[in-house]
């Protein structure tokens, strides 16, 4: 009884972590250029880290992140595809 526990106790840490992705807005100058995106998250799911993690992202395409509109799950990605764009899981 104990060893199918533990076997479920082990195994929780992997299966626990939901998908996370945040939507935000960057920048480019010289010329202006605005865009919003969506971007998968893998570190922690919060907008602290998501800026931390996107920041390094797009400043190697050339863009300077803004700000992270919001963090979410599974749940918030589609209805987000439309108004991202060419910008849908990008960086």
């Amino acid at each position: 009884m104990l060893r199918p526990l533990l076997f479920l106790a082990l195994m929780a840490p992997a299966t626990a972590q939901a998908a996370c992705y945040a939507d935000y807005k960057a920048k480019q100058d010289d010329p202006l250029r605005l865009h919003y995106g969506v971007a998968e998250i893998a570190g922690a799911c919060n907008a602290n880290a998501a800026a931390a993690e996107l920041r390094p992202r797009l400043a190697e395409a050339g863009w300077q992140l803004l700000n992270i509109v919001s963090v979410f799950d599974d749940n918030g990605l589609e209805e987000r595809r439309d108004s991202a764009g060419q910008n849908f899981l990008r960086y």
